[in-house]
């Protein structure tokens, strides 16, 4: 039994190795380090090191991937991430201004989380929807042409439950 992670993940993780063969382990570090994410909720040092050791690869090299890619919390995050998108053309399409508007309806900064644990702002690379810039990413779905009002009104509804 893992401190780190529920039988239904190690089990899921074991699924994910299984699809490579046994001296291609490290193909299988980004789908195992997103599923001990979704069981923690952020990945801390023991648990990199954790998933490393399950998968039989050096610890340096699921560091490496949890480092390298913004996908991974290194650590604890709001319930809800506004992943604002701030490449070319989302700044073209005032980017900055939905950060600043976000930060200050919110009261935190960039990479910071909310006191009640709900909100965290993250500015991140392209998210490949140039046409409808400005946008993030709430979970798994992008929201599109933000404007100031569009995010109070998101900001409400999430607060509410919906």
């Amino acid at each position: 039994m893992s401190e780190w992670l529920s039988p239904a993940s190690l089990d899921e993780i074991a699924r994910e190795r299984a699809k490579y063969p046994p001296e291609q382990a490290r193909s299988a570090l980004l789908a195992a380090l997103r599923i001990a994410q979704a069981d923690h909720g952020y990945l801390p040092e023991p648990l990199i090191e954790h998933v490393a050791e399950i998968l039989g690869v050096p610890a340096i090299q699921a560091f490496e991937v949890a480092t390298f890619y913004t996908m991974y919390d290194l650590q604890p995050v709001g319930k809800h991430q506004f992943c604002v998108c701030g490449s070319v053309s989302c700044f073209l399409n005032d980017s900055d201004g939905i950060l600043a508007h976000l930060q200050e309806r919110l009261g935190i900064g960039i990479g910071e989380t909310t006191a009640d644990g709900l909100f965290t702002i993250k500015e991140v690379e392209c998210l490949g929807a140039c046409k409808d810039a400005p946008l993030m990413q709430l979970g798994d779905r992008y929201i599109e042409n933000l404007t100031p009002d569009s995010i109070d009104a998101l900001i409400t509804k999430l607060r509410t439950g919906g």
